[in-house]
Parts: structure tokens; sequence; C-alpha cells
């Protein structure tokens, strides 16, 4: 069961991770480690309950399917284009090189870039457009690290 544990926390701090660095899969991984430690322990004390587990794979499902509905709202709500989604995705992979501030300023370089450029609209659309996309970026990023930061706090009381 120690082994368990081990896995458990792991993939908490590994869905944290995911949860800001793109590519991986943050809330979904946390759930593999609140699930984990609900396996590692079998007492009738366990904070984990498989109700709990339930709820949290909802929620899990819920941010996941979220993350890609709202960045893409927020961007054409402000009159972004599906290239403007993609800039902002190029601009944050280009500034990860540069810590979590380049992230956020690549995002957002990436979206008005791609908008003034190839889109060719106005630099007021584009700033426009490019701080839909951002917005959209931050609320994703936001949802994903509240749930998988709140399933590492209950892997830690569980074990």
């Amino acid at each position: 069961m120690e082994g368990l544990v081990v896995f458990a926390i792991i993939a908490g701090i590994i869905g944290i991770i995911g949860s800001i660095a793109p590519g991986l899969p943050g809330p979904p991984i946390s759930w593999i480690g609140i699930l984990l430690a609900y396996l590692a322990k079998n007492d009738p004390a366990n904070e984990i309950s498989s109700t709990a587990l339930t709820i949290w794979l909802i929620v899990t499902v819920v941010v996941t399917i979220l993350d890609y509905i709202v960045p893409a709202k927020l961007t054409t709500m402000t009159g972004g284009s599906k290239t403007a989604s993609r800039g902002a995705l190029v601009g944050m992979f280009a500034g990860i090189f540069f810590t979590p501030i380049g992230m956020l300023s690549g995002s957002l370089l990436g979206a008005f870039l791609a908008e003034l450029l190839v889109e060719n609209k106005p630099t007021s659309d584009a700033l426009k457009a490019a701080l839909g996309a951002f917005l959209g970026f931050l609320v994703g990023t936001g949802m994903k690290l509240i749930c998988s930061c709140t399933m590492m706090y209950h892997i830690v009381i569980a074990l």
C-alpha cells in the first residue's frame, strides 16, 4: 500500500503541474491520484469516500470539458477567431522557456500577432481579440489549478 501512497502524491503533483503546463491533462491526473489515495487506505475513517471519488470524477470531467469551451467562447465573444486561440497557444509554448510570466505574455502576444498578421485585423480589434483569448486561457488554467490543488489537498489529508 505504501507504493500507492507514493504514486498518489506523485499523481497529485503532476496534476498541479499539468494544470499550468500545456500538454499534460492536470485534473485527470489529479483524479488518478485521488483514486490511488482511496485505494491505498482501506479503513472506514478514510477522508475519501466512494461518493467523494464519484463527485471528483464528475468535477474533473466538467472542468476538462469547460477548459476547451471557455477559452474559445471568450475569444469569439471579443471578436477573435480560431487563429487567435491558436496564436495564444503557440505564444504560450514559446513563452514556456521564460518562466510563467513568459507563458502569460507569450499567450497574449501570440493571440495579438495572429489576429493582426494572419487575420489582417486592425490593431484595436486584434488587441481586443487577444485580450479575450488571454482571458480564456487564464480562466481555463485557473479552473484546472483550483480543481487539481483541491484534489491534492484531499490526497494529503487522506494519507
